[in-house]
């Protein structure tokens, strides 16, 4: 494929659309596969029709932007553009109720308070207990937050002293061929506090992010390994995430 797109644009300069078609076809299961994989975590009336066409959207983008000479495989760059497209399409729609992101915030800031105030992972009854609700209603109460699981990065930059948004990421945004010193030096300390809250999760947890995010199996397979529900599997990794939302917050409200 890389081959016949490099030849392609050395003759004509451009993609001829008989290629653009192949390609399209050859690529429509890594579209599927991309939107499935996502939609296990959207509610039910999110059309998939829609994200399969925006993918097929962000792969002919894929064609077109295309540069053989960097020595990367197409699969591996379309796979980024087409997840990409997606999950922009997704943040343009704003699916989850402001309700249900309110909720979402009061569980980030309750696993963060709890564990900064005892210095370990917080089990599932004292975040219940933090938040005044039995078990069970702790447990419906993940259930219904497990589906903002795509991180607004908006979001998390925080706001300024006075309340408001402060800015977005595309406002710190410079030259792509120079290093920001102090971008760089952020950018470390999130991956040191990411990989210190992924090890320092309950062993389940860490399992199930591991599986997840690593192995890429999806939830009903990694319930049929721990032998336990895909329901089950879904409180565990939305507990998990919402243990490294609270930390990136309050990183960046430092």
């Amino acid at each position: 494929m890389e081959a016949l797109l490099a030849e392609s644009q050395l003759e004509d300069g451009r993609i001829p659309a008989a290629l653009k078609e192949q390609v399209v076809i050859e690529h429509e299961p890594l579209i599927r596969y991309i939107v499935n994989r996502l939609a296990v975590r959207l509610p039910n009336h999110i059309d998939l029709d829609d994200l399969y066409s925006t993918g097929a959207i962000g792969l002919m983008d894929a064609i077109d932007k295309f540069d053989p000479s960097k020595g990367c495989k197409f699969k591996t760059y379309a796979e980024f553009r087409v997840k990409g497209a997606v999950l922009d399409q997704l943040r343009s729609l704003d699916w989850v109720p402001r309700s249900v992101r309110q909720k979402g915030r009061k569980l980030e800031a309750a696993y963060s308070d709890v564990e900064q105030r005892l210095g370990r992972a917080a089990t599932e009854e004292e975040v219940a207990d933090s938040l005044g609700l039995e078990i069970d209603k702790f447990h419906t109460m993940i259930n219904q937050v497990r589906g903002i699981s795509i991180v607004n990065l908006e979001e998390v930059r925080g706001t300024n002293s006075e309340g408001d948004k402060a800015g977005t990421f595309a406002d710190v945004v410079e030259d792509v061929t120079a290093e920001n010193p102090f971008s760089a030096l952020k950018s470390r300390e999130t991956k040191h506090v990411i990989s210190d809250t992924i090890n320092a999760l309950p062993e389940k947890e860490r399992l199930v992010v591991s599986l997840y995010y690593y192995e890429d199996l999806n939830m009903k397979e990694i319930g049929t390994i721990l032998g336990i529900t895909e329901s089950r599997v879904c409180q565990i990794h939305t507990k998990a995430t919402s243990r490294l939302s609270g930390k990136l917050r309050s990183l960046v409200d430092r």
